[in-house]
């Protein structure tokens, strides 16, 4: 068997798969080019246990299996926050997500923190019923 066909047509695979990653905006088909990356692994490893002799047989073939386990799981874990994406933003578009977490609400100011023993913002050192009746 000649290996050089198969080498080539995983090479034009894993570079496709690169492109799709790289270029795409929908996150569905950036999942559908990293399910051909990892096809055009499963090609050069089962090319190579067929032209190799190695020390174990069908080494390859194992390796090919357990890559395709993990596409299937990496499938349903990116589906599922796909999905999840979609319903918060209805969009699954890559450029419109956001990376950094910033505030929900811009109405709520943030808690200030004192050191310990230092008086609270405001001058009240208790928070009993009794000290806000006397400010009263």
């Amino acid at each position: 068997m000649r290996p050089v066909i198969p080498y080539v047509t995983a090479a034009l695979l894993f570079g496709l798969g690169v492109f799709g990653v790289l270029r795409r905006r929908n996150a569905v088909l950036v999942l559908i080019a990293v399910e051909l990356m990892l096809n055009a692994v499963n090609l050069i490893l089962v090319t190579a246990d067929a032209t190799v002799r190695a020390a174990l047989p069908h080494s390859g073939q194992v390796f090919a299996l357990f890559v395709i386990v993990l596409a299937a799981a990496e499938v349903g874990v990116g589906l599922a926050i796909v999905l999840q994406l979609y319903r918060l933003r209805a969009t699954v578009a890559v450029d419109e997500i956001p990376l950094t977490e910033g505030p929900t609400r811009a109405e709520e100011p943030t808690p200030v923190r004192t050191a310990v023993g230092a008086p609270p913002p405001g001058g009240r050192t208790g928070t009993g019923a009794a000290e806000a009746r006397e400010e009263r």
